[in-house]
């Protein structure tokens, strides 16, 4: 697998990156946004996806954690593929993207060209709970976490999918910066004073 790439930029077009490492060129998928920040020649470094088909292997590229954890949570979402994940992130910030999930609006991911009503309603949907807005010293800030690995915690321990959604969501509504191992305590004790039952 690999995570992350560094070496000189190649080749570059809206949508794509040729990186040089130690002679060996690896073509990266990136959004326009990436690649106006890129100059060919330079050295860059990538935070990257490895997607492994059949009959092909491609490589995402992203120059933050965050961009990359919301490319992940977008390709869990049901009929979103890499590429449909990608122009997501190309047409909206993950600020967007996380403001949108918050207050249900599925009509910011049905703007996006490939991403139909249903797709939409469903990014909404299946990313409720695993995308916090929070806000800063510097102001409201919008950020994107996974609780996937808390989520799959509750799950393993007997909680159904349902209800520990509903009650990690329900944590950091009040407590957004708790680590996983935290909101994971947070959230045992918020089901177990059955306060989700029923949710």
């Amino acid at each position: 697998m690999i995570a992350s790439l560094r070496g000189i930029c190649r080749f570059l077009n809206l949508n794509q990156c040729v990186v040089d490492v130690n002679g060996v060129g690896y073509l990266v998928a990136i959004t326009p946004n990436t690649s106006v920040s890129l100059s060919e020649g330079a050295e860059v470094e990538f935070l990257t996806s490895m997607i492994v088909r059949e009959d092909a292997m491609q490589l995402f590229g992203f120059l933050t954690e965050e961009e990359r954890s919301t490319f992940e949570l977008l390709r869990s979402v049901s009929g979103v593929g890499p590429k449909s994940a990608l122009a997501v992130l190309s047409g909206l910030s993950v600020n967007q993207i996380a403001e949108s999930v918050a207050s249900q609006n599925d009509s910011t991911f049905r703007a996006i060209s490939g991403i139909g009503p249903k797709t939409a309603k469903l990014i909404c949907i299946s990313l409720a709970g695993k995308i916090g807005v929070t806000s800063t010293n510097e102001g409201e800030k919008t950020t994107i976490r996974s609780t996937d690995v808390v989520l799959e915690a509750l799950i393993g321990l007997g909680w159904t999918n349902k209800l520990a959604e509903v009650s990690v969501k329900r944590v950091l509504n009040d407590a957004p910066d708790l680590s996983d191992a935290g909101l994971l305590k947070a959230a045992l004790a918020d089901l177990g004073k059955g306060k989700s039952v029923g949710a």
